[in-house]
């Protein structure tokens, strides 16, 4: 099966989106829909679809197009997992034009550090550095 890829946003199915993330994810589990909508209108956000134009899976990438970027929300429809989407969407975003020269690319992962280690990613390095406000309940007030 052929399967292209894409960061046109008028092809992307944000209500098929918003489903995956809201209900399958482990990271963003409950995220209300506005939550998740701003959120692809304000990344570089890509979607891999089947031949018969169904959207099969996503990642967007939170930059600013000159020095940094944070890949997130890949995801892989559950009918098309074992396909080689997760390698698409990376291979897409390694040679993606606006997300080329960058001092740091980062992500963050439970269960899928040998894809990420392929194309180029290791362990967060001077951790020692980093902070967070972290706020795991927002989307459930």
């Amino acid at each position: 099966m052929t399967y292209e890829v894409s960061d046109d946003p008028g092809r992307f199915d944000l209500a098929r989106a918003h489903r995956w993330i809201s209900t399958e994810s482990y990271w963003a589990e409950g995220v209300p829909f506005e939550t998740f909508a701003k959120s692809v209108a304000n990344s570089l956000t890509i979607g891999v679809y089947a031949p018969d134009g169904t959207m099969a899976a996503m990642a967007r990438v939170v930059t600013d197009r000159a020095t940094f970027g944070w890949v997130c929300d890949v995801f892989v429809d559950q009918a098309h997992r074992g396909s080689g989407l997760g390698k698409k969407i990376m291979a897409f975003i390694k040679a993606h034009p606006d997300l080329q020269g960058f001092r740091r690319m980062h992500l963050a992962t439970r269960d899928a550090h040998g894809l990420y280690r392929q194309y180029g990613f290791t362990e967060l390095t001077k951790v020692e550095n980093w902070m967070e406000i972290r706020d795991p309940d927002v989307y459930r007030r």
